[in-house]
């Protein structure tokens, strides 16, 4: 298990602006890592900058202390999974995983061994023989993950290794994914669009948008405490409304909301937050809560009703402003075209860069 520290690494191409600007992350030993954002927004280069396979225009990449910039990709000692998984049709699935380590040369024993090693890992122990063509989508990315894990890597990078998957196996293999890190205690760096994905399986989460990171944090951290408007939009679903810090409670910041009301809103510490500023405040739609029209915040319409099986979501109007609430099913919801007053339940306001 080793760290890896992305030291304010840039990547441009000619003079158009930076596919990635002076990103700075450590990324601890033994980390499940995910770079999450957008399509566009810079992830996948920075997976392979780490991994090699393209050279940053300016900083420093560095494994366990030792700069890795130049190294070459082969020489770097790190497993990659690719999203197409990449795999030989022409070899069976043993064949496959030891892949990597003919090419190192590994006696054949200890071949036979590893490869055995690396299937029981990720659940295919009586596959060896199969011919891919005989698996499955979620096998074949098992088989995949197997290759990588089987070179026994200092860093594992993973590239929307999900993203062919339907739902439902989508589901299962990120818990086998992640079982098989947990298991090896390899640092791993991840690469997703995908909210849930990287929630259910990061230690901790990159959020990207055009080039550029936003926030650095545990899953919740970047769900309960937005580090810009964009972050909160990005991560499920979020209330991201505009207003004017008028003061102070504690350590709570008094924003004024545009519907004449105000609120009190927690915030980061870096953020500067002066009486007069504009700001925009967070609040996830499982934190409003209806009330009698007239008592809340906000007076507002239903538009609109999705029953989920345990809960709904609601679209209301508030004037110009459109909000998100999920409340829990129940017999007495509110109804299309039923006017309805809307509070923030108490301490779940956050402030976000706008």
């Amino acid at each position: 298990m080793i760290p890896v520290h992305l030291d304010r690494i840039s990547k441009s191409y000619g003079s158009a602006a930076p596919v990635v600007h002076d990103v700075d992350i450590a990324i601890s030993a033994g980390e499940f890592f995910t770079l999450l954002g957008p399509s566009g927004c810079g992830k996948s280069t920075t997976l392979r900058m780490i991994a090699g396979f393209v050279s940053p225009t300016s900083g420093r990449i560095l494994f366990d202390g030792r700069d890795m910039t130049a190294v070459p990709p082969n020489k770097r000692g790190t497993g990659m999974v690719f999203q197409n998984y990449a795999l030989f049709p022409h070899y069976n699935v043993a064949q496959n995983v030891a892949y990597g380590l003919v090419s190192r040369k590994v006696p054949k024993e200890e071949r036979r061994r590893r490869v055995a090693d690396a299937l029981e890992l990720v659940g295919l122990g009586g596959y060896a023989e199969r011919r891919i063509d005989q698996l499955s989508g979620g096998q074949q990315q098992r088989v995949a993950l197997a290759r990588a894990l089987v070179i026994e890597p200092a860093v594992l990078l993973l590239d929307e290794p999900l993203s062919n998957l339907d739902a439902k196996l989508r589901e299962e293999m990120r818990t086998e994914i992640r079982r098989a890190q947990k298991k090896s205690g390899i640092t791993s760096v991840y690469v997703t669009h995908d909210q849930g994905e990287a929630m259910a399986m990061s230690d901790r989460i990159a959020v990207f948008e055009a080039g550029k990171l936003h926030q650095v944090g545990t899953p919740r951290e970047v769900y309960h405490h937005p580090a810009s408007a964009f972050v909160a939009r990005f991560i499920g679903r979020s209330n991201v409304l505009p207003g004017e810090v008028v003061g102070r409670e504690g350590d709570r910041a008094a924003v004024k909301l545009g519907s004449g009301a105000t609120v009190l809103a927690g915030h980061p510490e870096d953020l500067g937050v002066s009486t007069g500023e504009p700001v925009a405040v967070s609040v996830r739609p499982e934190h409003l809560a209806f009330t009698e029209a007239g008592e809340g915040i906000f007076d507002a319409v239903v538009r609109n009703i999705e029953f989920t099986g345990s809960s709904c979501q609601f679209d209301l109007l508030a004037g110009e402003l459109e909000l998100a609430v999920t409340a829990a099913d129940r017999a007495d919801l509110p109804r299309p075209g039923d006017r309805v007053g809307v509070r923030v339940e108490p301490e779940r306001a956050w402030v976000v860069r706008p």
